[in-house]
């Protein structure tokens, strides 16, 4: 690891409820004062029971809601889309688009005015496609909803190789694959972060997963903030214990 590329001060992530919600000018915090770095070259995961802010935290670090208090800041001081590429795992539906131009979209921050794609473009986008294991032309000319959940999770992984972001934020990417694609995503995206320096953040609930593969954890505990340390520290301080309020070691051992 070297350069810090993402640091928060203090920071505060939740929500400010709509003019139609009862909670009408109240906040809702999900985590408070959240001061941390990640580094250049390492991949994260983010660890947490449901609810203590894994995604919320992301949407605000991908700039899609603001915080309710605190700050980041990023090493990288260009526009965002050429900062960060961010995944997320709601699922999509495309009609009538092809494979090819869901992974396209990665490009825009670098195309011309009217959006046309140079052959580097394409280079780009056949490269992405071939990380994920989905090469082929016959593939790039598929349409997207005719793919699986797992297939369609790997495209929208490839177009954000293709956005070639220094930062890459998911959430739950590997929710709808299977073991073996699982394993492979997430040696993918740890090859990516170490030799190609970038900076992974990932929100998963693959824990066995993630011990073994990410540099470093965060952890979420709900309503008491983070740590931040790798796997063997946070095992040593019974952080997971905490953050779960079980010993889920021993129970993945009973069951």
């Amino acid at each position: 690891m070297c350069n810090a590329s993402i640091t928060t001060n203090k920071l505060s992530v939740g929500y400010k409820p709509t003019s139609g919600s009862s909670l009408k000018g109240r906040e809702v915090v999900v985590q408070a004062d959240l001061t941390f770095s990640l580094y250049e070259g390492e991949m994260v995961c983010m660890l947490g029971p449901n609810g203590c802010g894994k995604s919320t935290l992301l949407r605000t670090l991908a700039g899609l809601q603001p915080p309710l208090s605190g700050e980041y800041s990023f090493s990288e001081q260009s526009e965002r889309s050429k900062r960060i590429a961010l995944v997320l795992t709601e699922r999509l539906s495309m009609e009538n688009t092809t494979v090819h131009d869901v992974v396209a979209l990665g490009r825009y921050p670098y195309t011309s005015f009217l959006g046309g794609l140079t052959e580097a473009d394409e280079a780009v986008i056949d490269e992405a496609l071939a990380r994920v294991g989905l090469a082929g032309e016959e593939t790039k000319g598929s349409f997207f909803n005719a793919h699986s959940d797992g297939e369609k999770a790997r495209i929208l992984i490839a177009k954000a190789l293709a956005q070639q972001t220094p930062i890459i934020l998911l959430d739950e990417p590997t929710a709808h694959l299977d073991l073996p694609h699982r394993i492979k995503v997430l040696r993918l995206l740890r090859q990516l972060a170490h030799e190609q320096n970038k900076t992974v953040l990932i929100s998963t609930h693959e824990l066995d997963l993630a011990l073994a593969l990410s540099d470093r954890i965060l952890l979420m505990t709900p309503g008491r903030g983070i740590q931040l340390d790798t796997a063997e520290a946070l095992k040593a301080q019974d952080a997971f214990t905490t953050a779960f309020g079980m010993d889920i070691f021993e129970l993945i051992i009973d069951s």
